[in-house]
């Protein structure tokens, strides 16, 4: 469930154990998080917002957990390091707002072993060849995962993230 508005957003989804998972999210500058966060100060963010969200925000019994979200920039990438390389989050951190974290890391893995076992004897030739495929795959998804975050907390929103859905004829 998504719900947007003047930069800010709940977000809820239901866990395998029949657990609701929440999360408010608001655009605020990067040091906003360090000061103590209650369900009020939370709520006062939604002011004006439906009753129903509210009691979300209200009626939750869980920790208040502030996090920022961390992404790496578009077309991150390293020189070749001897003995060394990245997959999954440590090599393309980004927002979630394009879902392709999970799947990135697991194709990650995939072509790490497929380059490994194309090249069993030459580990820095194998982590070349991945190497190649990744850098390419991430920046596209790291492009479109900026987008996807700009597109749900700019000012318009859920405008745009509507737009952005509905077929162009």
């Amino acid at each position: 469930m998504f719900a947007l508005s003047d930069e800010r957003g709940i977000f809820g989804h239901r866990e395998p154990n029949n657990e609701l998972c929440v999360y408010a999210a608001l655009k605020v500058p990067a040091d906003w998080s360090k000061q103590p966060i209650s369900r009020d100060l939370l709520r006062e963010h939604f002011h004006g917002w439906h009753a129903d969200f509210q009691e979300v925000l209200a009626s939750s019994d869980g920790d208040l957990l502030p996090r920022s979200i961390w992404m790496l920039p578009e077309g991150h990438s390293w020189p070749r390091t001897p003995g060394v390389t990245l997959l999954g989050d440590a090599a393309h951190l980004m927002s979630p707002f394009a879902g392709e974290g999970a799947n990135l890391a697991m194709i990650d893995g995939a072509d790490l072993a497929s380059a490994i076992i194309a090249h069993p004897d030459d580990i820095e030739r194998a982590f070349a060849v991945y190497e190649t495929t990744m850098f390419p795959r991430a920046r596209k998804a790291a492009v479109e995962s900026a987008a996807g975050l700009e597109l749900a907390f700019e000012p318009n929103a859920p405008q745009a993230m509507l737009d952005f859905f509905t077929p162009k004829e």
